[in-house]
């Protein structure tokens, strides 16, 4: 049984508190926030104590912080210094800087802990699908990509206090496209040359739209649009892949659909899955390899280094 406490009981709590429960042998011991009020009702329901100050957490193997973007820099590097959980669990974007990146593992190390970034999309197997016909060859030359991540984000989202702000959002590539931005980088390495532009649309400090262009060292060229300016609810999360051997799209609330498959000797694969949310399975799967210690599984301190790097130059 591995014993976990949650660091931050906002908006991203709930899908940790499923997948968690999806995984027998994880037990939440502990809920932090620094809202009294708001962890104390974590805490209530789920049985377990609170405190409103991460550092006097004791007794837990691992340490999930799901707090706003730019504290995970913080946050994950005094937990690793301050507590005596073997594993910090962080979600995405562990920093909104490359500099700030190399701080955290480097305390993370120094602290003898280790860091566990949360890149779920990678767990999807659709994502997981077409990045092994990339790998295998079966797709030959990968020449273009389409990524369009068209999301709505009302005005009453913006009211949390970070939500729009340049010191703890990092804007739309970071807090709501970070995971396909993750994906391309995934599957095509590293980046060779881009153009881009963003808008403040709606006045907030950060980007809430971005359009972006990108040729990978490998050739592969490519666009990336992301905005949550859509009216009224999400519109589409979609990508559209041409290579030599093969056309595929996907699509859904978070590519959780196959909407065209002509791939060369290749049958379409029977890989669509339902969602309730807009979170996708791969928390599930990303426990259930923390669980079993596949640190494998979780993407490799150059690897997480090099996204964090296409992340801040994308975001201009």
């Amino acid at each position: 049984m591995k014993k976990i406490a949650l660091v931050g009981c906002g908006r991203i709590l709930a899908r940790h508190l499923e997948a968690i429960a999806a995984n027998p042998g994880l037990e939440i011991v502990l809920v932090c926030d620094k809202i009294e009020e708001r962890a104390r009702a974590a805490a209530e329901k789920l049985g377990v104590p609170y405190v409103t100050d991460y550092r006097r957490i004791r007794g837990a193997d691992v340490v999930s912080v799901l707090t706003p973007s730019g504290l995970h820099p913080r946050h994950v590097s005094n937990v690793a210094e301050l507590t005596d959980a073997a594993c910090v669990v962080c979600e995405k974007p562990l920093s909104l800087t490359l500099r700030e990146a190399h701080e955290v593992y480097r305390r993370v190390e120094k602290a003898g802990k280790i860091l566990l970034p949360v890149y779920q999309n990678r767990y999807n197997p659709l994502v997981a699908c077409v990045k092994n016909l990339i790998d295998g060859g079966r797709l030959g030359r990968i020449h273009q990509f389409v990524c369009n991540v068209l999301w709505n984000r009302n005005d009453d989202y913006f009211k949390i206090d970070w939500h729009g702000t340049s010191e703890f959002d990092g804007g739309v590539l970071y807090t709501q496209a970070s995971h396909y931005v993750d994906m391309v980088h995934y599957f095509f390495g590293e980046v060779a040359s881009h153009k881009g532009e963003g808008g403040a649309l709606r006045g907030f400090e950060v980007y809430d739209s971005v359009s972006a262009v990108l040729r990978f060292q490998s050739g592969v060229v490519g666009t990336i649009n992301a905005t949550v300016d859509v009216y009224e609810k999400n519109f589409a999360t979609e990508f559209t892949l041409i290579a030599e051997k093969g056309t595929i799209r996907l699509s859904g609330t978070n590519l959780n659909r196959i909407d065209f498959w002509n791939v060369q000797g290749v049958e379409k694969p029977d890989l669509d899955f339902a969602l309730d949310h807009q979170y996708g399975q791969g928390h599930n799967a990303l426990y259930r390899y923390l669980l079993e210690e596949k640190w494998d599984m979780f993407p490799s301190k150059a690897d997480v280094l090099s996204g964090i790097r296409l992340m801040e130059m994308l975001s201009f």
